[in-house]
């Protein structure tokens, strides 16, 4: 079913990143760093997979998201929603649902054996694609979920994601430039600000993490020179 009515989008971003936080999704060690996917530190950790097992949460998170794209991509903007593998799968499906649209799914690379597929599914030449994600961190990976689906003939023109990074500057322009716009539910400025006001993390550490979002190719540098 479509949600009929929502928060506006900063209470949006503060009960979300509440969620993340009470379903101990969210991760902080600066002492400790985490490696990011890139093979570079970070005094922070987000889980969002972590979201399918709470039903109740993620059905909220879910009207959240598909609330959000409507209002920033309008109701009728949409003719299949794709799910980028493998944690935006789950995700899609549940959006596709309650915008009662067909759902697909894109493979990292082609599968390399049958027909070699990157969509699962069906998607035709035309349609207008959302693809939903778990999260963003600059972008950059979106690329070649939003090239294969164009690769169909779709369209593809927004991705949609529960978490995004918000720190680095440059992840906006990465995909305006490949025309695609963004929406999302919080950052980790959400999260920094429901965390101080939760007590789950010591002030030192939330110190530490506020100076990694400040500046966070600085503290990583600073972090691998040791």
């Amino acid at each position: 079913m479509i949600p009929t009515s929502y928060p506006d989008a900063k209470t949006i971003a503060q009960l979300t990143a509440k969620m993340l936080l009470d379903i101990k999704a969210v991760h902080f060690n600066a002492e400790e760093p985490f490696t990011l996917a890139s093979g570079l530190p970070s005094p922070t950790y987000i889980d969002c997979r972590k979201l399918i097992s709470f039903p109740r949460i993620r059905a909220t998170l879910m009207d959240f998201l598909t609330c959000t794209v409507m209002r920033d991509a309008g109701l009728e903007a949409f003719d299949n929603i794709a799910g980028g593998e493998t944690a935006g799968i789950p995700f899609a499906a549940l959006v596709a649902e309650r915008m009662a649209l067909p759902m697909t799914y894109v493979r990292k690379k082609p599968k390399g054996y049958g027909r070699n597929a990157r969509i699962e599914g069906v998607m035709s030449e035309g349609e207008r694609v959302l693809l939903v994600e778990d999260l963003t961190t600059d972008g950059g990976s979106k690329l070649s979920f939003v090239d294969a689906i164009r690769e169909t003939g779709a369209t593809c023109d927004r991705t949609a994601v529960i978490f995004y990074y918000g720190i680095f500057p440059e992840t906006e322009k990465t995909l305006s430039d490949h025309g695609v716009g963004l929406s999302y539910l919080c950052t980790w400025w959400d999260v920094l600000e429901a965390a101080r006001d939760s007590g789950a993390f010591d002030k030192a550490t939330l110190d530490e993490v506020q100076k990694f979002l400040n500046a966070p190719r600085e503290w990583q540098e600073k972090k691998m020179r040791g």
